[in-house]
């Protein structure tokens, strides 16, 4: 099989797992709509320069289909107060109830029929109508001056090689409430920091290793949702690695290596490859080397000092293994994706497409003809993984 056709096997499938395009519309629709009730005369933020904005995979345009078609799609939105509200004046708790008293006025006149639900970050709202969805709304306030500053220390020189970039990566950085903070309800400086706005800055920075990305990004305007209809190199393998990971613990999700962790690994081993075969073979063959061995073993690129992998070494979470299934997801996406494009078995095996990306015969059958691919047997062991023993071997089905 050429590399042409290794490339296109691999793209069609990304397109695949696109969301359709209504749910990107509709995820622009609801945010700018919460951003102008915010804004509005009648809101208790009207004076307080509100910033409402999306993160997390949206934002960085890596959001795939969910494996089930009856699944929500999730929103996740920065409500960020940028002035009159300091944690000199407010608690985390006075700052996130102001909030959720202006989303549980906008629920009731929007309509919706769900109460809203106070996560440990945010306050989740549900939505129930076209198009299913559930906003995660995180409230927050800018970063002190003086911690951004240090911030940018750690950044400049160790994540990102551009000084002014570092700077306006470490400016965005926010202050974010948490009920899991002992000092929640009282006034206090100590409070979680985020930086969604930055990472997002860092993840493009990542993307435009590749200097056609480059000049593609120079030439446009970026926008908040950035475009569906044209997806970046690095965006792609994510998409896709995202994909085998669920696929792979559709049955245990709760032990699954989370989206932050294999985004940025693949952000950081990302080497501006001018293809999709070429950049996934390149990311899975070195993602595990920007692990560190002791410390912070997966550094937030945007605030090293927060470690994405915490929870692998958090005794509360020994049962589900999260180091071990990490490894082991990587062991088995390097494996697949290498059958997958025919590099191992010199063949296109749509069973074992279809089976690992949890995809429909029929498109990946599809795919094969229009290429003038022959199905290839040569892969014919299909394995699984069980609730009962995710950090296991891999075992025949």
């Amino acid at each position: 099989m050429t590399k042409q056709q290794e490339t296109l096997i691999l793209e069609n499938i990304v397109e695949l797992l696109e969301l359709p395009d209504t749910a990107y519309k509709k995820a622009k629709e609801r945010y700018e709509d919460l951003g102008e009730w915010f804004g509005r005369d009648e809101s208790l933020f009207k004076d307080n320069d509100v910033h409402v904005f999306p993160q997390g995979s949206f934002r960085l345009g890596t959001a795939i289909r969910p494996l089930n078609n009856n699944e929500e799609y999730d929103l996740d939105l920065a409500c960020n107060i940028r002035d009159g509200i300091s944690k000199s004046t407010h608690s985390q708790k006075d700052l996130k109830e102001l909030v959720g008293k202006e989303l549980e006025s906008y629920r009731n006149t929007r309509g919706i029929k769900s109460k809203k639900d106070e996560k440990r970050r945010c306050w989740r709202l549900e939505y129930q109508d076209s198009l299913s969805f559930h906003i995660d709304v995180v409230p927050c306030i800018p970063l002190d001056e003086s911690i951004s500053n240090l911030i940018y220390k750690d950044i400049y020189g160790n994540y990102v090689s551009d000084e002014n970039l570092s700077r306006k990566i470490s400016s965005k950085s926010v202050s974010i409430t948490d009920t899991d903070k002992k000092n929640y309800p009282k006034i206090d400086s100590d409070w979680n920091i985020s930086n969604p706005e930055g990472y997002a800055l860092w993840f493009e920075a990542m993307m435009q290793k590749n200097q056609a990305t480059r000049l593609l990004m120079e030439k446009a305007q970026v926008d908040k949702l950035p475009s569906f209809n044209q997806k970046t190199i690095l965006q792609r393998a994510v998409q896709l690695l995202k994909r085998h990971r669920d696929n792979m613990f559709k049955d245990n999700d709760d032990s699954k290596p989370i989206s932050v962790i294999i985004t940025t690994l693949a952000g950081r081993a990302y080497n501006g490859e001018e293809n999709l075969v070429d950049a996934l073979k390149n990311i899975l063959d070195n993602m595990d080397k920007y692990i560190n061995k002791s410390g912070k073993k997966v550094p937030n690129p945007t605030h090293p000092e927060e470690d994405f992998a915490d929870k692998w070494d958090d005794a509360s979470y020994t049962h589900l293994k999260l180091e071990e299934n990490f490894y082991l997801w990587l062991k088995s996406a390097r494996r697949d994706f290498a059958s997958m494009t025919g590099s191992d078995n010199g063949g296109f095996d749509s069973d074992l497409i279809s089976e690992k990306m949890s995809l429909s015969l029929n498109s990946i059958d599809k795919i094969g003809t229009m290429l003038g691919l022959a199905a290839s047997s040569a892969f014919s062991n299909n394995y699984h993984i069980k609730k009962e023993d995710t950090a296991s071997p891999w075992r025949k089905s």
